[in-house]
């Protein structure tokens, strides 16, 4: 197995260490965040930067192999609905949110599984779905510290939260919404590039 398969591994690996952490009943906070909050927060963003590692180390290297293209996408997918769905349980993001993403990822998986039965065919990745990646990857890593302003969406009101907490609260927000609509018309470009493999031949 070369090294970037490896890290894809080591990324799927670190979603179920990440998923527990909650359950270690692990005490005290820093700036009022729950150091297990914290915790979960570095492991995300460690498995997110082995996403961005290991896919340039495979183009560099020219190591790329069908494992790899089989399960980096499935990694990614893991990671990112397993921290939104931690997030979901503890009240900081509405479970929308996650329902809109897990939706745009059938739907394209259903597309790239007709693409191959059909000779193979390679549907390319837009823009919008690479502003998906990175604002995703943002929004979480800002949500598991944003604990403090419950439901993430606009809560500057809340006269309790502190300067900062403010400034967490509305980037998060911020960052939330604009992958959301990455999310929606990345997959809506997999639709529309992809929609003369359902037609009958």
């Amino acid at each position: 197995m070369n090294l970037p398969n490896k890290l894809t591994v080591i990324r799927i690996f670190l979603v179920p260490i990440m998923v527990i952490i909650p359950f270690l009943g692990i005490d005290g906070t820093v700036f009022n965040i729950p150091l297990s909050y914290i915790i979960m927060d570095i492991i995300f963003i460690i498995a997110s930067l082995t996403d961005k590692l290991d896919g340039y180390i495979a183009r560099s290297r020219n190591q790329i192999t069908n494992f790899g293209k089989f399960l980096d996408p499935i990694a990614d997918k893991i990671l990112v609905l397993a921290a939104m769905l931690i997030l979901v349980e503890k009240g900081n993001l509405p479970a929308w949110i996650p329902i809109i993403v897990l939706t745009r990822e059938f739907v394209v998986s259903a597309y790239r599984l007709i693409a191959v039965e059909q000779g193979g065919k390679v549907i390319a990745a837009s823009n919008w779905g690479k502003l998906k990646t990175v604002t995703q990857m943002i929004a979480i890593s800002l949500a598991f510290i944003n604990v403090n302003g419950t439901n993430i969406f606009f809560n500057f009101i809340n006269t309790e939260m502190t300067t900062l907490e403010l400034i967490i609260n509305m980037l998060t927000s911020v960052f939330m919404v604009i992958s959301v609509i990455a999310t929606v018309f990345s997959g809506w470009d997999y639709v529309k590039n992809g929609k003369e493999l359902l037609k009958d031949r």
